[in-house]
C-alpha cells in the first residue's frame, strides 16, 4: 500500500470552499483513479491535508499526472491556496 499526502496552506476563511472541492472530487477519485483505496481530509489550525490511499506508489504517481488531479482538483484549489502544496508519496513496508 502507498499513501499520497498533500498539505495545503489555506486561509481559514477559505476552508469551507476547499472542503467543497474535496467532496466534489472524492467519489470520482475513488471510482476512476487506478489503485485508489481511500481519501481523507485532515484539518489542523496550521493547514489542511488530503491523505490518499493507493495499492502502489506507481498508482499514486499516475494520479498526480491525471487530468482529474491536474485540471479538476488543482484547478479548484489553486485560487484558495496561499502557497504551493507540499506533495509527498509514501510506501508502506
Amino acid at each position: 500500500m502507498a499513501y499520497l499526502q498533500i498539505t495545503l496552506q489555506v486561509d481559514p476563511a477559505h476552508r469551507a470552499a476547499a472542503a467543497g472541492v474535496y467532496e466534489k472530487y472524492k467519489q470520482p477519485f475513488l471510482d476512476t483513479a487506478p489503485g485508489a483505496l481511500s481519501k481523507e481530509l485532515l484539518v489542523r489550525d496550521e493547514d489542511v491535508q488530503v491523505l490518499h490511499g493507493f495499492r502502489s506508489v506507481a498508482d499514486a504517481r499516475t494520479y498526480l499526472a491525471s487530468e482529474l488531479f491536474t485540471r479538476d482538483v488543482v484547478g479548484g484549489l489553486a485560487p484558495l491556496m496561499e502557497a504551493d502544496p507540499d506533495v509527498r508519496v509514501y510506501d508502506t513496508v
